[in-house]
């Protein structure tokens, strides 16, 4: 990608190391889906989940540069929605059911839907849509997602990517909007 050349080295390695933890997130994600089949509602149409999210930023970046790919014309379509969009709407990468950015979707994307193990006050907790695994009693721990290594994970991944580009120097913001990530001047 053009852009990528114009970044730090540094940063492209922690861009490149959040690429194979999307990767690896995908793979497990994907042996889940394979498995309970039966039991997922989630599909193409299904977008209650799809809510305007805030990024850190290896991954506003990613979205960013997956969104210069696409033709000029999606390209400004989906810029006009991340302009008009709210914080509290749905996300501007929704169009008719489908996101308009499916590859490159952030990890909380990803896991949507799906089982995830989260530490909780009191204890873990495991969380998933209310449509899915209707009529299971348990779940194996295969099947669950440690929410908490994958969020310390892309934490650690973002902290080496914005000491890198921001030269030491942190932006303003620590996360941001899918929409601003849609924004953003490379």
């Amino acid at each position: 990608m053009e852009r990528e050349a114009e970044m730090p080295k540094a940063a492209l390695v922690s861009l490149r190391n959040y690429q194979e933890l999307r990767a690896k997130v995908d793979e497990f994600c994907g042996r889940i889906e394979a498995e309970f089949r039966e039991q997922l509602a989630c599909r193409k149409g299904c977008s209650d989940c799809c809510r305007h999210l805030s990024l850190f930023w290896v991954e506003a970046v990613a979205l960013a540069l997956a969104l210069e790919q696409l033709p000029e014309s999606e390209a400004e379509r989906i810029r006009a929605a991340a302009r008009s969009a709210t914080p509290e709407g749905p996300c501007p990468l929704l169009a008719e059911g489908a996101c308009l950015l499916y590859a490159a979707r952030p990890l909380i994307c990803r896991t949507h839907g799906l089982p995830v193990l989260n530490d909780a006050e009191g204890g873990a907790v495991v969380d998933f849509c209310a449509l899915n695994f209707r009529g299971l009693s348990s779940l194996p721990a295969r099947a669950l997602i440690n929410l908490t290594l994958l969020n310390t994970t892309l934490a650690g991944i973002n902290h080496l990517f914005v000491s890198e580009v921001f030269h030491g120097n942190p932006p303003e913001k620590e996360r941001l909007s899918i929409a601003e990530a849609l924004l953003l001047d490379l």
